[in-house]
């Protein structure tokens, strides 16, 4: 795949390692089937597990079985699955920075025992609940709360677009605990096989459709105080959350426009007209290069978050610029390869239509493109546009 300024002869054993499993796991595993799931709308569950069986989940997290590996290795995993699809970066992005993560930095000794060998290896499935149907951009606004009940909480609310949902074991919902003073937002350890929870599928997306996303409903579903992540209050908690995926975004943004720009170029060469390849012709080579020169920009990006994030100097800003800047990348060229396929390239056998409607949802979840053009302004200037 593009490596146009050599990034990759700086990678350590490991990292190859670690790139080169993935890289084959997507060609044997993701590509064959990939396109019948995003026609069918169904999610390979499959996959899960053997995910967990390579140490797909959170490897950048260490200790329960978790190896450590360092954050280009972690980010490199998710440009080599996200090459294959969106909804399978999604799934292991989730599993990982958004359900593992928090158990593993703000979870009590017995949730980690209790979770993370299990999520680790794909045995068990998570999902994370943040977003609301009237609250997305906004989360500090969420209405859903929970009540001190007992040695327990009642929760009540509702989330929506929750990858994994239908499938999880465990949801981390986050909720406003009305019971303390200044009702703080607290992290809840939800099985969802309690009662008053359900976790309905949505149907009839037009992207992101080989991913599986649902809701989660609470309705006075009790809660036991072990539950309870005790490392943190506030909105600190899901946003930190949010800071480690939308990292893990960034990279993976870069294994879409290196997988269409492949697809393109392979396309132009062996596709003839007027007499030879289209390659041949100026404004091919134009688009060429354009999308090889902004993978490029993207990878350094991505690359020099690694670097600070390996040596904890990396801020949510910071990461709001990548995601901002890798997505839209990733848009457009998932957009040029499609064109430069001409009327093959909106069937199931070429990956570049299926990566543009699946970018359209990367491009707004985690934080839409003009949040993240406002976090990057707000870092800039020092005035919240928020307010």
């Amino acid at each position: 795949m593009l490596d146009y300024v050599d990034l990759e002869a700086d990678l350590d054993e490991e990292e190859r390692m670690i790139r080169d499993t993935a890289r084959r796991f997507v060609d044997e595993q993701v590509r064959p089937d990939i396109g019948e799931h995003f026609e069918k709308g169904t999610f390979p569950t499959e996959l899960i597990t053997e995910m967990g069986e390579l140490g797909f989940f959170a490897p950048n997290l260490e200790g329960y079985g978790l190896p450590r590996v360092s954050e280009t290795a972690y980010g490199l995993l998710m440009q080599e699955l996200e090459a294959g699809d969106s909804g399978v970066r999604s799934a292991a992005s989730v599993q990982g920075a958004l359900v593992m993560y928090p158990i593993h930095a703000y979870g009590s000794d017995e949730q980690k025992e209790r979770w993370l060998p299990d999520l680790g290896t794909g045995e068990a499935v998570g999902c994370f609940g943040l977003t609301e149907p009237e609250h997305g951009s906004d989360p500090a606004s969420m209405e859903t709360r929970a009540e001190r009940d007992g040695d327990g909480y009642r929760l009540q609310g509702s989330k929506t677009w929750i990858t994994n949902s239908p499938i999880a074991d465990v949801a981390v919902v986050w909720a406003r605990d009305t019971s303390a003073e200044g009702k703080p937002v607290r992290g809840f350890l939800v099985e969802t096989d309690r009662d008053g929870v359900t976790t309905n599928k949505i149907e009839e997306k037009l992207s992101m459709r080989a991913s599986i996303t649902g809701e989660i409903g609470l309705s006075n579903v009790w809660i036991p105080e072990e539950d309870v992540l005790p490392g943190v209050e506030g909105m600190k908690g899901p946003l930190s959350c949010l800071t480690q995926a939308r990292y893990g975004i960034a990279w993976g943004a870069v294994g879409v426009a290196r997988d269409c720009f492949e697809t393109a170029r392979e396309y132009a060469l062996d596709r003839e007209q007027f007499g030879g390849p289209i390659a041949r012709f100026q404004l091919q080579q134009e688009k060429l290069a354009d999308m090889a020169t902004d993978i490029t920009t993207a990878q350094l990006l991505a690359y020099r978050l690694a670097e600070l994030k390996e040596r904890g100097d990396l801020t949510p800003a910071q990461v709001s610029m990548a995601k901002r800047n890798n997505v839209a990348m990733a848009r457009d060229a998932s957009r040029t390869a499609r064109e430069m396929l001409g009327g093959n390239g909106i069937t199931r056998d070429y990956s570049p239509m299926r990566h543009l409607a699946n970018i359209e949802t990367v491009y707004t979840y985690e934080g839409t493109h003009d949040i993240h053009s406002l976090i990057v302004g707000h870092e800039l200037t020092g005035i919240p546009a928020f307010e």
